[in-house]
């Protein structure tokens, strides 16, 4: 039987393997064991899925499963965005939530997040704890079972719908009259998720008008992850360029939480200039102050507008529940990862790509520039950065030999010397240029995953190149 593992964002497997029903259910009497030793079961929590198969059955059986243990749930009556139920455990001061998602991953994966009290992803030191109490009752029957109808009777199942309170808040954070006023077409794409409903109906209530895609459930995702990456998204790229009256691309995960831009010409733009020009325009545009933290992982172009604010940037392992620290104990502005995860002060401490969309509809309806004009702009005013990461796969041989590899790194690469080494997450290079190169072994597969920067294109093309010679050479 293989054992419940959790990640930096919960517990997923592949459906009907090892994500099952039962597996499920001692996962949930963990999560109701650790709410109880920590005194907060009576607080209830937020119960919530996503657009996959089983994914609204799983939760109500989850729900029956906290019922039984005495812990209330708050049940969201249809499929839900990560950062809405982070928003509605916060606004009700629950426990916690579980939410019942797999986000990016392909169609065949479903997944457990517990979120914790304070509404960010759980640490480690939480997870540890869920993991360890279901590893210890796998193949047991450790839990009982009370049914929808006699929860509700006892007062352990509320249906809830917590759409208008996120709408209240993002109103309070978005300049829905700016980008209407701006007259400028939307395209939007939840990528058959929880967004539709959310990014959509956003934008049509304010009187923006937008052209829709990909804006129905499936639970195959059109036969892509659903990812908003440049390579899963080909079909809304080709809308984008077919049609000139579309001023802006914005599309969400198949939770919501993470966001992919298109700007007018069909162009593709990455997570990590998207942050750094929208925590540039936070400051510049908006006349906002403050910090911002970002992955060991992300671009530091961040890191170069900061410079240029006079602000600091704090880094972080990878894994939004770092990042969300920092936002729940405002000390930041803005947060956030190449992987497409951001949030902003006054806002959950969780990844919301609805938000990260709109703040890019708002900054390209206000500064009247497409998003590659806006790039160039912050390129002459900082310099240019350009980022990339690839994947690596091992041999057996190749495995096994990187520990001592990563241990006793080398003085240079490529002829060049490496100045500084960060083990934060993973074994991060930095050279005296300002260039960096990141390794971090995959927890689930034999693959390296290989960050590169630089401050130009064939710098870049070469970090690359060394950064793949010194792994399989």
């Amino acid at each position: 039987m293989s054992r419940i593992t959790f990640g930096t964002s919960g517990w997923r497997g592949i459906l009907c393997e090892d994500f099952t029903l039962d597996n499920i259910r001692v996962v949930t009497q963990a999560i109701a064991d650790h709410l109880h030793a920590e005194g907060l079961a009576d607080k209830g929590l937020v119960i919530g899925y996503d657009t996959r198969f089983m994914g609204a059955d799983f939760a109500r059986r989850t729900a029956c499963v906290l019922a039984g243990a005495g812990i209330k749930s708050y049940f969201c009556g249809r499929d839900t965005p990560t950062p809405v139920i982070a928003h509605e455990l916060l606004r009700r001061r629950a426990a916690g939530a579980i939410n019942f998602t797999a986000s990016h991953n392909p169609y065949n994966y479903n997944g457990i997040k517990f979120s914790p009290a304070w509404g960010g992803p759980a640490l480690p030191e939480t997870t540890g704890d869920i993991e360890r109490r279901s590893n210890e009752m796998l193949g047991e029957t450790v839990f009982s079972e009370v049914s929808q109808e006699a929860a509700a009777e006892q007062g352990l199942f509320e249906e809830i719908d917590p759409r208008q309170a996120y709408f209240e808040t993002l109103q309070g954070l978005i300049d829905f009259p700016a980008i209407a006023a701006s007259g400028m077409k939307i395209a939007v794409n939840p990528l058959y998720g929880t967004g539709r409903g959310y990014l959509d109906t956003l934008l049509e209530q304010a009187g923006v008008p937008i052209v829709k895609i990909n804006n129905h459930l499936d639970p195959y995702f059109g036969g892509e992850p659903p990812e908003p990456a440049e390579a899963h998204i080909a079909d809304f790229i080709e809308l984008i360029k077919k049609d000139a009256t579309i001023a802006l691309g914005i599309a969400t995960d198949g939770d919501a939480d993470r966001f992919g831009i298109v700007d007018a010409d069909g162009s593709y733009i990455e997570p990590n200039y998207i942050l750094a020009l929208l925590f540039d325009y936070m400051i510049r545009r908006k006349g906002m102050s403050g910090n911002a933290a970002r992955s060991v992982a992300t671009s530091q172009l961040i890191d170069a507008v900061a410079d240029y604010h006079g602000v600091e940037v704090f880094e972080t392992p990878v894994g939004f529940k770092y990042i969300g620290e920092y936002i729940s104990a405002d000390k930041i502005l803005i947060g956030g990862e190449e992987s497409a995860g951001l949030s902003i002060r006054g806002h959950v401490p969780e990844k919301d790509g609805i938000l990260a969309c709109l703040l890019v509809a708002e900054m390209v309806a206000v500064e009247k520039r497409s998003l590659r004009e806006l790039l160039a702009d912050l390129y002459s005013r900082v310099g240019e950065i350009h980022t990339r990461r690839i994947n690596i796969r091992l041999s057996p041989e190749l495995e096994a030999a990187l520990p001592d590899k990563m241990q006793t790194p080398p003085q240079q690469i490529g002829g060049r010397e490496i100045t500084k080494v960060i083990r934060i997450d993973g074994n991060k290079f930095l050279f005296a240029d300002g260039s960096w190169l990141l390794f971090r072994k995959s927890g689930t597969e034999p693959v390296v995953r290989l960050y590169a920067e630089a401050r130009s294109r064939d710098r870049l093309a070469d970090l690359i190149k060394q950064g793949e010679r010194f792994i399989l050479g």
